[in-house]
């Protein structure tokens, strides 16, 4: 599950990597603050008609809301993304808009959806409040090994079943804080489907625990990428030695490199955590790999 302290750290201004304070967040937060911070890459690029549009996912305990990015023509790999503790919000829409973009169709999941529907928490200044960091943790207290994997077989299930999906090319997956281990639990329950996944400074994808979402690495198959934040290697460096030796003992390749003065929570846009340079390097290690594996 997420590494709250780490969250919690990463939040405080004294840890604010590109300048952006409480006050700035809020402002960055709006659509305009979260375009201007997206990746050159995507940025420079001629602009794509997309589709983009809230859908309802049934799964096996209930309807999951998602949100659904994709290019408006063609047929493309898709892609599911699990996002961090605080859920889907503006951040994820834009990344997903991002993604699709680079010719992804890509469903973007609640995690919570048994407990409550999107938005769980509302972008702002006073989003990582002491009541919301406690609202979060215990949301994300309800999640098990058990619901990640049938959540990952309906949400497969259900990009099978676009338009905009090509069910000739596997299927990726990413991950952010607490979505990383959701990332390898969904590659290991469905490896035929799933030929790349990548994880952002995810959290406890390697532990000492029996479930310990690393054993489940001879159960993969494709290609794997994990960005590491800085201060997440400095508190666990051993995390990163448990899964290169995992991959490697697997014969899989994976790409797993800490990403230099990067704090967690360094990806989504308008976060305080959040690292422009890093961020646009992790996109592009990102749609590297996607291009290799998918």
């Amino acid at each position: 599950m997420c590494d709250d302290q780490t969250e919690f750290d990463s939040s405080q201004p004294d840890l604010i990597s590109n300048g952006v304070n409480r006050r700035g967040f809020g402002v960055a937060a709006g659509g305009a603050g979260l375009v201007a911070l997206l990746p050159t890459a995507l940025t420079a690029a001629a602009p794509i008609k997309l589709i983009q549009k809230e859908v309802m996912v049934k799964t096996p305990d209930g309807m999951a809301d998602c949100h659904f990015a994709a290019p408006a023509r063609g047929r493309h790999p898709g892609v599911i993304v699990w996002p961090d503790i605080w859920g889907v919000r503006p951040a994820f829409r834009t990344m997903a808009a991002q993604l699709a973009s680079a010719g992804y169709a890509v469903l973007t999941i609640n995690p919570y959806y048994r407990t409550v529907k999107s938005p769980i928490i509302l972008e702002g200044p006073d989003m990582r409040s002491d009541a919301n960091f406690k609202k979060v943790r215990e949301l994300a207290s309800q999640l098990t090994t058990v619901t990640n994997v049938t959540d990952a077989k309906a949400f497969i299930a259900f990009l099978d079943r676009q338009r905009s999906v090509d069910t000739k090319r596997p299927i990726g997956t990413t991950g952010y804080c607490m979505g990383g281990p959701m990332v390898m639990r969904a590659a290991a329950a469905a490896p035929k489907r799933i030929g790349a996944g990548a994880s952002f400074h995810g959290s406890g994808t390697a532990t000492d625990a029996a479930d310990s979402p690393h054993l489940l690495v001879p159960q993969m198959k494709g290609q794997y990428l994990f960005a590491v934040a800085e201060n997440d290697d400095q508190r666990n460096p051993n995390e990163k030695e448990l899964l290169k030796t995992a991959y490697a003992a697997a014969k899989l390749p994976a790409e797993i490199e800490v990403y230099a003065g990067a704090k967690h929570g360094w990806c989504p846009p308008g976060g305080p955590a959040h690292n422009p340079v890093q961020a646009d390097r992790a996109f592009q290690r990102l749609i590297a790999l996607f291009g290799r594996a998918l």
